[in-house]
């Protein structure tokens, strides 16, 4: 019985100190995959060999809104305390053509929340087909960069930029990528958020 009480303080100093939560939908959830080989796994362990002290919490859901991360954010945040939030959210919205408004108003509380929580923030933005028309899909893309600007946070445009015109970087569906697209979509994500780990 004395054992396990000897290992745990070992245990407990070299335990993550740092972390970053994810909140974002199917493309962060690992959708049509084992949860291992998604973006978010592949950088939580890059993270552990190169920020040691940092761990990643991915509470991202498929299917979800931005009025889910919305309502969603303020629970995660006490129950992870993160230093850094990464907020990738509002393709579902934009796949259901829902009010630009409410999308952008979604994601400015999810920032507020994050920020209020002392955080740092990366918004990862998305874009949407042209079949919804260009000032829908315009305005879907100009909500995070407003967003970013008027926050003051981290922007990474489009999520989906290293293999946007690749199809066989997709699944069936055409909106999933693969699990031999993810080391990319890890590299491109990283770029933005390798800075905000300090």
């Amino acid at each position: 019985m004395a054992q396990p009480a000897k290992s745990a303080p070992a245990t407990s100093a070299a335990a993550p100190t740092h972390t970053v939560l994810v909140m974002g939908d199917s493309l962060s959830a690992g959708y049509g995959m084992a949860a291992s080989q998604g973006w978010v796994a592949l950088t939580a362990d890059r993270m552990a060999r190169q920020k040691p002290g940092w761990r990643v919490v991915n509470a991202s859901i498929s299917g979800e809104t931005s009025a889910g991360g919305a309502t969603r954010i303020a629970a995660e945040l006490k129950r992870t305390r993160p230093a850094v939030v990464v907020i990738a959210l509002g393709a579902n919205d934009g796949l259901r053509g829902l009010p630009l408004e409410q999308t952008r108003g979604n994601l400015d509380r999810m920032i507020r929340a994050a920020k209020g929580a002392k955080a740092r923030v990366l918004l990862v933005g998305m874009r949407m087909p042209p079949n919804l028309g260009k000032a829908y899909t315009d305005g879907f893309s100009a909500n995070y960069v407003a967003l970013a600007k008027a926050h003051g946070v981290a922007l990474l445009p489009f999520l989906l930029e290293p293999i946007a015109l690749d199809r066989n970087a997709y699944q069936a569906d055409n909106l999933h990528p693969t699990a031999a697209a993810q080391p990319r979509l890890r590299d491109h994500v990283w770029k933005a958020l390798a800075p905000l780990l300090r």
